[in-house]
């Protein structure tokens, strides 16, 4: 059980972090909802006045690369930083622009990493308890052709996330990761389109007709666009809660599928 906590979501702006912080508002915790651009403020803002939750969720601009909105949101007051902004570059690794890859890293783990920093030291100096939740992803454990860079960026984050949980236990801080399966938000088909900006049949060894055939194969089966629903209704009992597991993987075939996945990762061949 979690008394009412004041909470900052980033990525609030659509899919996931926008069904968690109307959830969360709706169990009467303070949510604030980071969005990342200003016409996602006003979309959920006029959402926000139709459910009638003016009084428990507060929309604001937040994007995590931009150093006025980040230094803004740290003037907040709030108990729980649910890290859920990310973006996903797709395509094979061995191809795909490192200009890209920086990107990806830079919105998945240098930019929460700092924004959590700033908070965890925010806490410590008040002498008050917190939480970090982390969204990462079940490309945290795993690697599928075709995503190895966006996988890449979550496993990073779930380095980062184990660390912290150790350090920041003397100060009464927690840090959780939720690990979320391929839901149908749109975020999974955006990322899959990203490779198609620079895949080129004149120059890229990998075909554009065969990567889609990857993705086509990894999304357009039922357990790739699984309802998001399920996801949301365990953020939104994670997210507050003041006990729980580091790491939150749902739905259960697919933590059955990362454990079967990481016990024969000892076996493979080259």
């Amino acid at each position: 059980m979690s008394t009412s906590k004041t909470i900052l979501i980033t990525g609030a702006g659509s899919g996931f972090g926008e069904g968690t912080a109307i959830g969360l508002a709706k169990l009467g915790h303070t949510v604030i909802a980071g969005v990342q651009i200003s016409p996602q403020v006003t979309a959920l803002r006029k959402k926000v006045e139709e459910l009638g939750l003016q009084e428990k969720l507060r929309v604001e601009k937040l994007d995590i690369l931009d150093t006025y909105d980040v230094k803004n949101a740290l003037k907040w007051e709030i108990d729980v930083l649910f890290s859920n902004a990310g973006i996903g570059e797709s395509g094979p690794v061995f191809e795909i622009p490192v200009e890209l890859v920086r990107r990806n890293f830079e919105t998945n783990v240098f930019a929460p990493l700092e924004l959590a920093q700033q908070f965890i030291a925010k806490w410590i100096k008040a002498g008050k308890s917190g939480k970090v939740v982390f969204t990462s992803s079940m490309g945290g454990l795993f690697t599928p052709p075709g995503y190895g860079i966006y996988v890449s960026t979550k496993h990073a984050l779930e380095a980062v996330a184990e660390a912290m949980s150790d350090e920041l236990k003397p100060y009464n801080i927690k840090i959780q990761t939720i690990n979320p399966g391929a839901y149908l938000t749109g975020y999974n088909e955006t990322m899959a389109d990203n490779a198609f900006r620079w895949l080129d049949d004149d120059k890229n060894f990998t075909k554009r007709a065969d990567m889609k055939a990857v993705f086509d194969s990894l999304l357009g089966t039922p357990e790739g666009r699984l309802d998001p629903t399920e996801m949301i209704d365990a953020m939104i009992r994670i997210v507050p809660s003041d006990t729980g597991k580091f790491r939150n993987v749902v739905p259960q075939f697919v933590e059955d599928m990362l454990k079967e996945h990481q016990l024969k990762a000892w076996e493979n061949t080259i």
